[in-house]
């Protein structure tokens, strides 16, 4: 029996459908290929496109069931020669890098394209129409590009000449490069076309055209081509008896059907052929290079390829610049906030160390104003709102849900009486001082006033049916459409946010160490925390005496009772002996947080470089038995004058979480090194893990949180909380900086001995 998994919806969706369409399993194919999905253990087909019998005169029907050789029954093409490719595939997961296998077949060349995808191989042929001639000019263009890229060529002369070249190997009417806003909306910001046609460049299209799960197949599928807009796609068969009718997951594919509504949004545009091809920054979409050609085309699989090695010059050209700048603007305000905290030290003075001298607030972020919200004053650098508006500000904050950096380009969406001063702080960032006492440092960004040009109405029109249902539509007309943009500013950068952390650190170490003139205060904060010390160890101890027993009396089941238990029995005792131990650790943990209140300090000067070998190896034989290879190298280790035991658990705590984050790593790699300043040792542990988004940052420190892009990797979110305490109690600091899938570094500084005693 077979079931048609096909389900093209109807042209009119409804105000969430652009949204949550599941265009990865559309149930269609592309007109021009055909398609067949195989079982991965057995070879046997699962899947097949209608048109199928168009190339191998059996109907899609006869095939499902069969073993691929059956697809191979009359054919030119010998059963050996697939079954080889498709083992060699297998073994070496090599299916990208062998692609195309050309065919001959019904007296016409073939590419055949293979991918895996869970527990299906799927075959898609496609007609191969490449020349020598034209393969000599790919070639050509691509060497081009790669001596343009290593020149010092300016990154605009780059995306101008990749959209050029691209249209030499794909001989489309209209090339664009279309960047993503950090709304996801796009702006053309190159274009290469015929004369005849309008330009369309310095553009912008809204967030909706295209929608969220079409970006996130973008970041997968890196070419997309639709090769005829007017075409009847071929419908998908699949043996129901197997898979329910379930539609197959077209991901991977390169011959997966168009979403209706797309197909209407381009024919809208008059274009009868698309191709798009990803450009990533960091892994993520950073834009796309559109294509549009005004009758159907279709460019075979090897130029498609030629287009996107071209398009991935760029993407590292994008890179490689963007970094560039990143790290020279970093160390710039690194080094003034630096400045910051020795300015601070030396006057004993939050404000004059941060207002009174050459280097200032203002100079750590690339911001027209600062604020500095302190003691009941204002304080101002640059150009700033007036103090009352600053009051209204510092209010408003207060009923935030933050607790570390706030920031925002777009200040008067959220807090509306901006909108009267906008043209000095329609961006904002903070950080919290004292919420209690409506202290906070303030960076000011002014209105950037943009005149936008919309290919037509960003607004899509809505129609409602006969049910009163409202429905989308793709828009109709794409004339110039302009708007003016206001209340927003420049957006902040990761490295603002990170050294405003920093500093954040620097002041409210010198905050703390003058809180001693509010006794009163402190006393009653002492009682309450003795209070909650003592209740958090007595919980803690108590809980290990049943957990205990529960450990226990599941081993003696599993040793009285292990002979005549049966596997799923087994499974899970040894899930309730897992999650016992688990248990056992995260008490573990909060015995020590808790007793940290309580236990005596013993300083003395400690050699970093026997008790980081140590730590070393006691990681690596962890990692080991996790057949994980993690190196972790050091450089210059200064001596620390602080509690053996505490600064143990600080590193330990450190350079195992740094170890931990690597495991997606293709080289893990963990480096710990130290330096000196005049007042304080600084160590730095970096790992080239997972990273994290920097505006994420305000809960790292929290009890018990985890970041989200943590999930899946073992911890109990106690660590960092008991590495903070820890440095604070040596009158110490703790900041960080991270980068998504790239790099993370934490900084811990600990005062030399003098200032410690």
């Amino acid at each position: 029996m077979t079931v048609p998994t096909a389900n093209i919806p109807n042209s009119e969706v409804d105000l969430t459908n652009c949204e949550s369409e599941p265009i990865h399993i559309p149930g269609y194919i592309q007109a021009h290929g055909y398609l067949v999905a195989i079982t991965a253990d057995t070879f046997l087909i699962r899947y097949a496109s209608e048109n199928i019998q168009q190339l191998v005169h059996q109907s899609a029907t006869d095939l499902l069931g069969k073993p691929l050789e059956a697809l191979l029954t009359g054919t030119d093409i010998p059963s050996e020669a697939l079954m080889s490719i498709l083992n060699v595939g297998k073994r070496d997961n090599a299916w990208s890098r062998m692609n195309p296998h050309r065919f001959r077949l019904n007296e016409q060349d073939w590419n055949l394209i293979l991918h895996q995808h869970k527990d299906y191989i799927v075959l898609e042929w496609e007609p191969q129409v490449s020349t020598s001639g034209s393969l000599n000019l790919d070639q050509q263009l691509i060497a081009e590009a790669l001596t343009e890229v290593q020149s010092n060529r300016t990154l605009s002369e780059l995306i101008r000449n990749t959209a050029r070249r691209v249209k030499q190997i794909i001989g489309y009417d209209r090339v664009m490069v279309y960047r993503f806003g950090p709304d996801w909306h796009g702006e053309v910001i190159a274009e290469e076309r015929e004369p005849h046609l309008e330009p369309y460049l310095g553009l912008h299209y809204p967030a909706s055209d295209i929608p969220r799960q079409a970006r996130e197949l973008y970041k997968i599928n890196l070419v997309r081509i639709i090769a005829d807009v007017g075409s009847t796609p071929s419908p998908i068969f699949s043996v129901g008896s197997k898979d329910n009718g379930q539609p197959l997951d077209l991901t991977h594919s390169v011959l997966r059907a168009v979403s209706p509504v797309h197909i209407e949004y381009l024919k809208n545009m008059g274009v009868q052929a698309s191709m798009s091809i990803s450009l990533l920054y960091r892994g993520e979409l950073w834009g796309l290079i559109s294509c549009h050609h005004s009758s159907p085309r279709f460019v075979d699989f090897p130029a498609r390829q030629a287009a996107k090695f071209v398009s991935q010059l760029l993407s590292s050209a994008l890179e490689f610049r963007k970094d560039e700048q990143d790290q020279s603007f970093l160390f710039e305000i690194q080094q003034n906030g630096q400045a910051l905290n020795s300015q601070i030290l030396k006057d004993w003075d939050v404000v004059a160390g941060l207002t009174q001298h050459p280097v200032t607030a203002l100079n750590i972020a690339d911001a027209t104003g600062a604020v500095l919200a302190f003691d009941t004053k204002f304080y101002s650098m640059g150009t700033v709102p007036a103090d009352y508006a600053v009051a209204g500000i510092t209010n408003w904050l207060g009923s935030q849900p933050f607790d570390t950096v706030f920031e925002t380009d777009r200040l008067p969406e959220l807090y509306p009486p901006a909108e009267n001063f906008r043209d000095v702080a329609s961006g904002m960032m903070a950080i919290v001082l004292s919420k209690e006492l409506n202290e906070y440092l303030l960076w000011f960004k002014p209105e950037r006033i943009r005149q936008v040009t919309w290919a037509g109405n960003p607004d899509k029109p809505v129609t409602v049916d006969e049910g009163g249902r409202p429905f989308l539509h793709p828009r109709k007309s794409f004339e110039a459409w302009s708007q003016t943009v206001r209340n927003t500013s420049e957006p902040w950068k990761d490295a603002e946010i990170s050294v405003a952390i920093k500093l954040r650190e620097d002041v409210l170490q010198v905050v703390a160490r003058k809180a001693n003139e509010v006794r009163q205060l402190n006393e009653r904060l002492r009682t309450a925390y003795e209070e909650l010390d003592a209740f958090s160890y007595t919980v803690s101890h108590d809980l290990r005496t049943p957990l205990s027993s529960i450990r226990c009396y599941a081993e003696i089941i599993m040793e009285e009772q292990g002979a005549v238990m049966d596997e799923d029995t087994r499974v899970m005792f040894q899930k309730i002996l897992d999650s016992t131990e688990r248990m056992r650790s995260l008490i573990r943990h909060i015995l020590y947080y808790s007793r940290m209140g309580r236990t005596e300090l013993n300083f003395q000067p400690l050699d970093m470089v026997h008790l980081l070998e140590v730590i070393r190896d006691e990681i690596l034989i962890t990692e080991t038995k996790k057949k994980r290879n993690v190196r972790i190298e050091f450089g210059t280790l200064p001596s620390i004058y602080g509690d053996p035991t505490m600064v143990n658990q600080v590193f330990t705590n450190l350079i195992s979480n740094a170890a931990k984050y690597t495991q997606r790593a293709q080289e893990p790699l963990v480096r710990v090194e130290g330096r000196e300043t005049d007042e304080e040792v600084i160590y730095t542990v970096r790992d080239n893990g997972i990273g994290f988004d920097m505006k994420h940052a305000a809960k790292m420190f929290d009890l018990f949180k985890r970041l989200d892009n943590a999930a899946g990797i073992e911890g109990t979110g106690v660590g960092l909380a008991i590495v903070k305490r820890i440095i604070s109690r040596h009158r110490g600091k703790i900041w960080f900086h991270s980068e998504p899938n790239r790099e993370t570094t934490f900084s811990v500084s600990f005062p030399k001995e003098q200032q410690v005693l």
